[in-house]
């Protein structure tokens, strides 16, 4: 969520005056009206990568969202142009009937898909829904259609933190509070005046939907953060999973500000990275 503008508080975006010396790429550049998939972020990140190690330096990959990775590491089959009139209809069922309905749907068109997916990862799992009505195929019968991977995920390192579960429960807690004392419900208010779509991926990540539904008077204030607190907490879970699923990766115990891991991630990473 960090590729689109405006949206600040809730996805904790590098400060620019941390930025300083070290190129970041890819948070920013998007509108936040603009329904921008995993495979586009991909596309751009490939071209990213080439630009970054034609200069003679070593991209980072930075982020939990563990799909996005994927979009990399396996790219999707090409896949028709968002039907607007299709997504409303979808999304008020969404709003009218939960989450899980759709997955009940998607088991109906696409039980493949459908194993694949959470049933609250409603993004995809909506998606999928519009790949079968749109060209009366189930996306899982299209996957053979995949581009060959870049090149440039031969050579990916992936590491990955795990932290003491109850720290990181306490943490994401006390962040969801942190996010809504600094503005996240005015953030919010000046999206949704300046056009963004209340049903816009943008602000279906976490925190934002919420207050999102706050806003459209669907809960109170308090229910938002609390809800918020629990939809972060079970995502965490759902990435830990994700990635002990993902080939390659390895594992470190503890959190990324721990001075202890900074030595031995070092050491698996690229030479040109342990010697500056």
């Amino acid at each position: 969520m960090q590729v689109y503008r405006g949206i600040e508080i809730a996805t904790a975006k590098v400060p620019l005056i941390e930025r300083k010396g070290v190129p970041h790429h890819l948070i920013d550049f998007v509108s936040p009206e603009i329904n921008y998939t995993a495979g586009d972020w991909a596309r751009v990140a490939q071209a990213k990568i080439e630009e970054i190690e034609c200069r003679g330096r070593v991209p980072l990959l930075v982020g939990g969202t563990g799909f996005y990775l994927r979009a990399l590491r396996r790219p999707f089959f090409p896949s028709p142009q968002t039907n607007d009139s299709l997504r409303q209809r979808l999304n008020k069922m969404r709003q009218e009937r939960g989450a899980e309905y759709l997955h009940r749907l998607l088991r109906r068109f696409d039980p493949l898909s459908a194993q694949e997916l959470y049933p609250r990862d409603w993004p995809r799992v909506q998606r999928a829904i519009e790949v079968r009505l749109q060209t009366g195929r189930s996306m899982s019968t299209q996957k053979e259609k995949r581009a060959e991977p870049h090149e440039s995920t031969r050579r990916l390192r992936i590491v990955a933190l795990s932290p003491p579960r109850d720290e990181l429960y306490r943490r994401i807690n006390e962040r969801t509070e942190a996010h809504f004392a600094a503005g996240l419900v005015d953030e919010v208010k000046e999206l949704l005046a300046h056009g963004v779509p209340p049903e816009s991926n943008a602000l279906g990540a976490h925190g934002y939907r919420r207050v999102v539904e706050h806003l459209l008077g669907k809960r109170d204030l308090p229910s938002a953060v609390e809800q918020t607190k629990l939809d972060v907490r079970h995502y965490a879970k759902r990435q830990l999973t994700w990635f002990r699923h993902e080939p390659g990766v390895e594992w470190f115990g503890g959190f990324g500000e721990e001075k202890r891991l900074l030595q031995p991630v070092l050491e698996i990473l690229d030479p040109q990275v342990r010697h500056k």
